[in-house]
């Protein structure tokens, strides 16, 4: 009797909350007994043939398994995945509405809504993983780095490996008339921003933007470039660059050709950092919200299914294929599968390199997006200072946590996901010391945390 009621309120409560939503209902094809009484959604889709796009990096990852196993067609979506040439184009193509949505760092819509770079309106309703990045730097700067890195009873390098390493060979090249140069991804990219942190922890001045000057290299001791991705171990190769900071599979690509070592992840930097998220144009999730949901739906189940024991094997082989990432397996396989190779044969446990649903990593939490508008204003690419509510007002329009809770509700109601999943939050993390330096962040306290800062600009509350 217990069980026919708990069936009977489930589905009431599950007819409730589809009816709220309009649209017809899909049976799912019946499997173990947990899901036997699973139901996939279909709302009514506004727009079905979407063309998404990506850059060629493992943290595509959702994108691709949610077309591969189905994910995106459960709910009614076509959906076409294309591989783009770099970050600029990524953001231009959603913009003027070639692409309906795409894989995109997370400081680029935010940059687009406070006014530096290209201005627009994006929103993302859904953050695609946790941690992912490295800084590699060439076999010469590892080979003068190395007698400055304490060593465990293995003899092996101590990690995490600090900018200190790093500083005496800064001054090395200086003294000898040479420029120390690195490489990110893009100038608000997540990378960007880890690599000023772990450089100006160390005391390190990575340099700084003004209104006039966007090259972000005033006063700068490494002067920071823009290379895409892919390119990072050849532009290394060729001495362009001394080092860089970039997602997999290219540090694990510099390993793999013997002409870099990576010396630190963001893991590293800042614990269970937000990476990339999905981004669609405010003016597409008002005109198509049923789809919006609808792919948030899609790509929150391609998460946990990323997530899921036993699965990254297949995932390696999917990103493997060239219309994907197109690396090599055993390249993708390094740090997918919960290993990360330092210097060659340095293969340490990291089971937490790659994150796709764990920590709550699929909502957009207001605290990560307040996070790089203080990385903004601390570097200069804000020129003026903002008062304090600024920074949560205008993470809020970008950011949508309600098109994600939507989603989550009714990948709840359809057995999908446990409630237990969705997170019961302000929208807030907690503050966290959880920083390579240590330093406390408090989202809700954004210009006592940039004024906290030795390096960088320094606002009035």
């Amino acid at each position: 009797m217990k069980s026919i009621l708990t069936k009977s309120a489930w589905v009431l409560s599950l007819g409730l909350l589809l009816s709220a939503c309009g649209g017809k209902e899909k049976k799912a094809s019946t499997g173990a007994v947990a899901t036997e009484t699973s139901k996939t959604k279909t709302l009514d889709i506004e727009k079905p043939q979407l063309t998404f796009g990506f850059i060629k990096l493992t943290d595509m990852a959702p994108l691709a398994i949610a077309k591969e196993k189905g994910f995106f067609e459960d709910e009614g979506l076509f959906v076409s995945v294309e591989a783009q040439s770099n970050w600029k184009n990524v953001l231009d193509r959603v913009i003027d509405g070639q692409l309906d949505g795409s894989h995109m760092l997370a400081g680029q819509p935010i940059a687009a809504g406070a006014g530096f770079g290209r201005q627009a309106e994006l929103v993302t309703a859904y953050s695609m993983d946790l941690n992912g990045n490295g800084i590699t730097v060439s076999n010469d700067v590892w080979s003068k780095m190395k007698p400055n890195i304490p060593k465990g009873a293995d003899g092996k390098p101590i990690h995490p490996i600090k900018a200190d390493a790093l500083k005496p060979v800064i001054t090395e090249y200086k003294n000898k008339g040479n420029a120390f140069k690195m490489g990110m991804v893009f100038p608000v990219s997540t990378h960007n921003y880890e690599i000023r942190y772990w450089l100006a922890a160390a005391g390190i001045n990575p340099g700084m933007y003004t209104a006039d000057n966007v090259q972000g290299q005033i006063g700068a001791d490494v002067l920071l470039s823009v290379t895409p991705p892919p390119q990072m171990p050849a532009t290394l190769e060729a001495g362009t660059i001394y080092g860089y900071c970039v997602g997999e599979p290219w540090n694990q690509q510099a390993v793999f050709k013997g002409i870099g070592v990576p010396v630190v992840t963001n893991y590293d930097i800042w614990k269970n950092n937000p990476e990339k998220v999905f981004v669609m144009t405010k003016t597409f999730v008002e005109e198509n919200p049923n789809t919006a949901i609808a792919v948030t739906k899609a790509l929150i189940r391609a998460g946990k299914w990323l997530d899921e024991p036993g699965n990254r094997a297949e995932a390696v082989k999917i990103l493997s294929m060239s219309q994907y990432v197109g690396a090599d397996e055993v390249v993708l396989a390094n740090s997918m599968t919960g290993t990360f190779e330092f210097e060659k044969g340095d293969k340490r446990e990291m089971p937490d390199f790659n994150v796709f649903y764990k920590y709550n990593a699929t909502y957009p939490f207001y605290s990560d997006g307040i996070w790089f508008l203080t990385q903004m204003r601390r570097w200069g690419q804000i020129p003026n200072a903002k008062p304090e509510g600024w920074y949560a007002e205008t993470i809020k329009k970008i950011y949508r946590p309600d098109i994600w809770k939507k989603a989550a509700d009714l990948l709840v109601a359809e057995g999908h996901i446990p409630s237990s999943d969705l997170p019961k939050t302000d929208g807030y993390k907690p503050a966290t010391t959880d920083f390579i330096d240590g330093t406390k962040y408090d989202a809700k306290d954004p210009i006592g945390y940039i004024n906290g800062f030795s390096i960088g600009n320094k606002d009035s509350k």
